[in-house]
């Protein structure tokens, strides 16, 4: 079995990226296959856990009262929501939704209409109790936000001024800027552009927002994607490691895929990382799947650190395709 044939023999949600990414299929081809993300696998059975009112475990970011671990009720529109004695769950309507566009489901499929439109009028986030797409406080998750309403059609112009407002002055964002953060965290810098990029595209952006996305591009640039601007040395070990899904985690990858969905030439400055990427090559094609991001999910998407990823594998194929083709 060859790798591709590996890739091909698994969910509709990874066989549409395959036949679009690495096959070269005839457009129809791809998009019968996309189609079936929302009846069929993991799209279908993510939506299938869906509440009555769009959301996921009833809760924006974090699941609320029954779904907590220890049973006990919080605030339905903020309060302690007591994830602080757990690793953080994957399973509220967030992390839910970013799942579904990394499967690909498409947008316009009446299970997504009708879900939108559930989160739209019904879904409040906990830290201020805030319609889902006018976004929270945190940079972080409002990149997520614009980048899960620029996918779902939803207007979230209002959050992308927010993060052009809140960008810092390396370049990145962070956090914990309102707590006094003056220095950018790669995580939130990654979420942000990822927004960024994708509102963009559907709407063109503006000066500004442009002028943010390429600083904050400059920023993971300047250093390589993992190495400190001031010593040279690599600034976290975890992120040399792959992960899949990436929450809102920072990884090489996750940056790689990044600069390639950007859809330029790709910046001298990324070698390395690449020749990181390539050094991780299992001598049978594949890549492993790393890092995965300790938490409460509704079901895997892999199986298992130490083990060939199905979802790494076409993410770093897809990546050293778009770099081969340049260099």
């Amino acid at each position: 079995m060859t790798v591709l044939d590996w890739l091909m023999d698994s969910d509709p949600s990874l066989r549409w990226q395959v036949l679009q990414d690495l096959g070269d299929a005839a457009p129809e081809v791809v998009a019968a296959e996309r189609a079936r993300v929302a009846t069929e696998g993991w799209g279908a059975r993510l939506l299938a856990l869906r509440d009555e009112d769009g959301q996921w475990a009833h809760g924006a970011y974090f699941p609320a009262r029954s779904d907590r671990p220890d049973g006990d009720g919080a605030d339905e529109a903020g309060g302690d929501p007591g994830w602080d004695r757990v690793p953080q769950p994957w399973t509220a309507t967030t992390y839910c939704l970013l799942l579904l566009r990394d499967f690909g489901i498409d947008p316009r499929s009446e299970q997504m209409r009708q879900t939108i439109a559930l989160v739209r009028d019904n879904c409040r986030w906990e830290e201020g109790g805030q319609p889902y797409f006018q976004g929270e406080v945190e940079p972080c998750i409002n990149g997520m936000t614009v980048a899960l309403g620029a996918y779902f059609d939803q207007d979230v112009d209002g959050v992308v001024s927010r993060l052009v407002s809140e960008q810092l002055d390396d370049g990145g964002w962070n956090c914990w800027a309102e707590s006094g953060a003056v220095v950018s965290s790669a995580a939130t810098t990654i979420n942000v552009l990822e927004g960024l990029l994708a509102h963009e595209r559907v709407t063109g952006g503006s000066a500004q927002s442009v002028d943010a996305r390429r600083r904050g591009e400059e920023y993971l640039l300047e250093r390589g994607l993992f190495r400190r601007k001031s010593t040279g040395g690599v600034i976290d070990p975890a992120w040399l490691t792959f992960s899949f899904p990436t929450r809102w985690h920072y990884d090489v990858l996750r940056a790689l895929e990044y600069f390639r969905s950007a859809g330029e030439l790709p910046d001298p400055r990324l070698a390395e990382a690449v020749e990181l990427l390539r050094s991780k090559k299992q001598p049978d094609g594949t890549w492993l799947l790393e890092n995965t991001h300790p938490g409460i999910v509704h079901f895997p998407v892999d199986d298992g650190d130490g083990r060939s990823s199905r979802w790494n594998t076409l993410r770093a194929l897809r990546v050293l395709d778009w770099y081969g083709r340049a260099v």
